[in-house]
């Protein structure tokens, strides 16, 4: 076995040899690039140049050389509003429900998410009992699959479920969670919170812990308050951690579709349906496949989800530095 492996480590001796001859200074660096590069570009940006392509493009024919090419139609078909803000006065009326309960649900998830994830980050960072062991506990669902939670909540708020039992031991009536448009959405919003908080805890527990434990001291001998400490010395020094945090969970919000797809399909009705669930939809589960206008919706959501990242940047980065 071993004379084998030494074989194939000499075979691949040879090239580099060659390699380190004729190439000089940073251009050997290139050649131990060039595979990972191959195959990002592959997976990468070849699928964004396709994406592209089929944007700009008709029919339901998978392959691109059988498809009709229909310059900004897409484009044109998925902005066509009289109000952006009343999905009914829209041409394809989904496609902006989808938008908005976007908007919403990255609004109250993101909101929630931050600010619950920086208070357990908080009280995991004091000498509590048992601290490690809770640390484990925030951080478990995050280890599960986004499907197996959401199918654990489903069987918890169904009609038959463990929260209507709950309920109904305390003398109140049944609630059919999955039916109503409000509850469903916001438990939609507490799903996706309590799967993922435990990661942004990991990351501002890890925030905290780099914050000099001299600073916390000087404020103790100046006789500083709780909130005046945590606002005028935690706060400011996690800001770039806390960046990092609002940032990664405004790309996971609008990224969301797996848990929230198994735990309510969009429904009832269009009330949980997000852009990412709408997109696939139109390209892969409706009837006919519309790949083009699936691939103009991806592209607008990445434009501007690239530009709210650099705005959220810029504007963080502003305020820490004022």
């Amino acid at each position: 076995m071993i004379r084998i492996v030494s074989f194939f480590m000499d075979l691949i001796d040879i090239p580099m040899r060659h390699a380190q001859k004729y190439l000089r200074g940073h251009t050997i660096a290139w050649v131990f690039l060039l595979p990972n590069l191959v195959l990002f570009g592959l997976f990468a940006f070849l699928p964004i140049l396709l994406n592209v392509a089929y944007a700009f493009t008709g029919t339901d024919n998978i392959m691109l050389w059988d498809r009709t090419y229909v310059a900004g139609d897409n484009f044109a078909a998925l902005t066509a509003c009289s109000n952006y803000l009343d999905a009914n006065s829209c041409e394809l009326d989904l496609f902006w429900r989808s938008v908005h309960n976007t908007l919403l649900f990255i609004v109250l998830q993101v909101g929630i998410m931050v600010g619950v994830s920086l208070v357990t980050a908080l009280i995991l960072n004091r000498r509590i009992r048992a601290r490690g062991f809770f640390r484990s506990v925030f951080f478990f669902p995050v280890l599960l699959s986004p499907v197996v939670v959401a199918l654990i909540w489903k069987w918890i708020l169904q009609r038959n479920g463990l929260m209507n039992a709950g309920l109904e031991q305390l003398g109140l009536e049944r609630v059919i969670w999955m039916l109503d448009r409000n509850w469903a959405f916001a438990w939609s919003v507490f799903l996706s919170v309590w799967a993922h908080m435990g990661f942004y805890t990991l990351i501002l527990l890890a925030g905290l812990q780099a914050i000099p434990r001299d600073v916390y001291d000087a404020a103790t001998m100046d006789a500083a308050k709780p909130f005046r400490t945590f606002y005028r010395i935690t706060l400011p020094l996690l800001m770039p951690t806390m960046l990092v945090v609002m940032v990664l969970a405004l790309i996971k919000g609008v990224q969301t579709f797996d848990e929230v797809y198994a735990f309510t399909g969009g429904g009832p009705g269009s009330a949980t349906t997000l852009i990412i669930q709408y997109i696939y939809e139109t390209g892969f589960a409706g009837a006919p496949r519309l790949f083009g206008l699936a691939s103009a919706a991806s592209i607008i959501l990445a434009v501007v989800l690239a530009a709210l990242t650099f705005l959220q940047l810029k504007f963080t980065r502003k305020n820490a530095d004022g």
